[in-house]
């Protein structure tokens, strides 16, 4: 689900170079607004989503989430101007809002404190994997222009990504189970000793901190600075997701040689892989010492130096070199990042505390794509833009440095000590 989730929100980047933004006559800024306008729809409904979520379960709420983004993103196919593909994009974050702080939170109904790490490693691979697998997926649909209805290859791109999302969310609906004891692969005694660590563990979070009202997690100072943290990775997320294909097509003016669709796409998954192997060893460290400051702050710290560098780098290879240890930084630092929050919320704060953060969070999502694009017009090149995402997950690192020297932060306590997450 996440897989399918994170290519239709981000195939407009694979769309752009190769058709679209000449058939639609989009400029870079306007490109930029269009692809972040997505995270203003999200975000209005982020935490009603997620409260809705913890109301009436995850099975009904994810699947109906997943078949509503299916069918309009389904309709990019016939986008015709900027007016519509901006209405468009608009209507895709309201319809996806709420699914990926929902399935953080329904796992961490599913898992114990002591495994979430490890789990949210696995869901998190779907991410850097979906652009592996996808952008070179996404390039060999571009490339059957007019072979199925007359489309131009980009139209059918969004076609080919649609459809998964409305078959699997009715496999959802059909699959997914709101909680341990309504499992039947688990055996009686898996059950009970799975709903007992997880009720014992809420009970403890509970009686030690009280941090079960939405009230609650609106106001926690530590829920506000996650939040921002999370602003600074997702700024460099998405500046790289939505503009990478655009820099590599610039690749072919610098180095002479003219990349077809499906070598564009296999270039842009060169740094996921890397990313995703980087990912999984990290938070097996994380897990083995005990979550610590700079499974956090360091990934976030090569991030911001290793970004602004991508543009000088001199050569297609060394650029491409350079983003890879970006992405890897990415993506260490992510499924770390939210095993935080509901180690001090749980119940409905922990719904409402993670939809927060993720909405704070994807704020970047629109405005990375759109300052980008903007100062990319001014200037005339990417340099600008490239020291702007670095600068905001400096932010990052710094905050979650002193987040945790303030011994607001822990992988144990419901307090948020220091120990745990103390460097």
């Amino acid at each position: 689900m996440f897989f399918i989730n994170y290519l239709d929100r981000t195939a407009i980047g694979f769309a752009a170079p190769n058709g679209m933004n000449d058939d639609l006559a989009l400029s870079a800024a306007q490109f930029g607004f269009a692809s972040g306008v997505f995270f203003i729809g999200y975000i209005l409904l982020e935490v009603p989503s997620n409260l809705a979520l913890h109301k009436f379960g995850a099975r009904k709420w994810l699947a109906r989430i997943m078949v509503s983004w299916g069918v309009v993103a389904l309709l990019f196919t016939w986008v015709q101007n900027f007016e519509q593909l901006v209405a468009l994009r608009f209507i895709l974050g309201v319809a996806e809002a709420g699914f990926f702080p929902g399935a953080i939170l329904f796992l961490s109904l599913w898992v114990p404190s002591q495994y979430r790490g490890r789990i949210l490693m696995l869901f998190y691979l779907a991410q850097p994997l979906t652009t592996v697998i996808g952008a070179p997926l996404a390039g060999a649909l571009i490339q059957q222009h007019g072979a199925f209805f007359g489309l131009e290859g980009w139209r059918f791109m969004f076609m080919g990504v649609a459809i998964p999302a409305i078959v699997v969310g009715i496999i959802a609906w059909f699959y997914l189970k709101d909680k341990p004891a309504d499992a039947k692969w688990l055996t009686p005694q898996e059950q009970t000793w799975l709903t007992g660590a997880l009720e014992a563990e809420r009970k403890t979070t509970e009686a030690g901190s009280g941090h079960v009202s939405v009230k609650y997690a609106f106001r926690s100072g530590r829920v506000w600075t996650l939040s921002f943290i999370y602003f600074g990775f997702i700024y460099g997320l998405y500046a790289l997701g939505f503009f990478l294909p655009t820099i590599i097509e610039g690749f072919q003016e610098q180095s002479g040689v003219t990349f077809d669709v499906l070598q564009k796409g296999l270039i842009t998954a060169i740094p996921y892989l890397p990313a995703a192997i980087v990912m999984y060893f990290w938070s097996r460290d994380a897990g083995k010492r005990g979550l610590k400051t700079w499974h956090i702050a360091a990934p976030a710290l090569a991030g911001a130096v290793s970004i602004p560098l991508a543009l000088f780098a001199g050569s297609p290879a060394a650029t491409i070199a350079v983003i890879t240890i970006t992405a890897c930084s990415i993506f260490a630092a992510l499924p770390n990042f939210w095993t935080l929050p509901t180690q001090f919320l749980t119940g409905v704060a922990a719904a409402a505390g993670v939809a927060l953060i993720n909405t704070v969070g994807n704020l970047a999502g629109f405005s990375a794509p759109y300052i980008t694009g903007a100062v990319r017009d001014w200037t005339g090149g990417y340099e600008v833009p490239m020291v702007i995402v670095g600068g905001f997950m400096l932010l990052s690192a710094v905050l979650m440095t002193v987040l945790a020297r303030r011994g607001r932060t822990t992988a144990t306590s419901p307090d948020l000590s220091s120990e745990a997450v103390g460097s």
